[in-house]
């Protein structure tokens, strides 16, 4: 039977073709995609490229829809369970973008995994087996090598973060993150601090690095030095952890600033435990401008980064790139601060 050019139609790639091309046995091709077995992690990559190279899934329905739209968008978040259920800023980067994909039709599958191991093996497989239309990428690193991947795997991608951190794919979010810092740490100083602590999140994060070096030369500019900057990995327990010992300390900040807002109202919990009146004794700073920071006492002094609309122009850019037909909303340039009564007086 001949095809409509009068040649033969092209055969299906099978398991053992893929295992050939991969140098395994097909034992190890199926182990590979139910991330089964003992598969050492550079044997389990090079297979899974083969088989989106040959165009091959174990899925057949799946490999011979892969070039239609499953009209889904994967959000992958590498944070443990912890972290996400207590942290609203995911719920509101999730309703930004669920606002923007659910009136058209689009859903999200959301993942969460514990590494890059599994987080590489997850894109791999979403390319293999044709599962999602595009990604969008979270929490992105120094040197991170997702947006090389999307790219080579040929699927989709939009970064949630700046430029700098994107490499080969696209990238929404504010202009400028380190100028949201800069605005906290002069309006601290107008109000006479000198002895000023970071409370940042994990160090490889992009971000952080961004707003750690924002903060330490807004503060030599303002002829102050960094009394501490500590790292954190955004749980209750270790920013509650790194509050009280910074407060433990003989001469202990007057102000401290935190990474997200969940973790100041840790740090304003920890510092009435210590019997500390905020701001009166202490000055806390949060970031994100989550609703939670209004409905606390005090209320919080934060920095807006207006999570929920970055969530929706991602999503909107991540549509584009899948052929939709959508406009781009227009995002502030910076980060802003937004003052409200967790930040007063130094303590004379």
């Amino acid at each position: 039977m001949s095809g409509p050019t009068g040649q033969p139609p092209a055969k299906r790639p099978t398991i053992k073709a893929v295992a050939a091309a991969a140098g395994v046995s097909t034992a190890a091709v199926s182990q590979a995609f139910n991330d089964k077995g003992r598969l050492a992690e550079a044997t389990r990559q090079r297979i899974l490229a083969t088989a989106v190279e040959l165009g091959w899934s174990p899925n057949a329905p799946a490999a011979a829809l892969r070039s239609a739209r499953t009209r889904t968008l994967a959000l992958v978040v590498r944070r443990s369970t912890d972290v996400l259920g207590t942290d609203p800023h995911f719920s509101e980067l999730i309703t930004g973008i669920e606002g923007e994909l659910s009136p058209r039709g689009y859903g999200l599958l959301l993942h969460l995994v514990a590494g890059v191991r599994e987080e590489t093996a997850l894109y791999q497989r979403f390319a293999a087996e044709g599962r999602v239309d595009g990604a969008l990428l979270t929490d992105a690193r120094a040197d991170d090598p997702r947006p090389a991947l999307l790219a080579r795997l040929r699927l989709p991608a939009v970064v949630l973060g700046p430029p700098d951190a994107a490499g080969p794919v696209p990238s929404v979010g504010l202009g400028d993150q380190g100028a949201g810092v800069e605005e906290v740490v002069a309006h601290l100083a107008g109000l006479g601090h000198r002895r000023i602590a970071y409370v940042a999140g994990p160090a490889e994060l992009h971000h952080t690095r961004l707003r750690r070096d924002a903060f330490e030369t807004a503060l030599t500019a303002a002829g102050l030095r960094p009394w501490a900057v500590l790292h954190t990995d955004f749980t209750e327990v270790s920013a509650t952890a790194t509050t009280e010992a910074l407060l433990a300390a003989t001469d202990r900040p007057t102000a401290i600033v935190y990474a997200n807002d969940s973790m100041a109202v840790c740090g304003v919990g920890a510092a009435q435990r210590a019997g500390l009146r905020v701001p009166g004794d202490l000055s806390v700073v949060g970031y994100d401008n989550l609703p939670l920071g209004r409905w606390m006492h005090p209320q919080l002094t934060t920095v807006d980064q207006q999570v929920q609309r970055v969530g929706g122009a991602a999503a909107r850019a991540l549509l584009a790139r899948c052929g939709e037909d959508v406009t781009e909303p227009v995002l502030g340039d910076r980060p802003r601060l937004v003052v409200r009564e967790s930040t007063g007086p130094a303590p004379g």
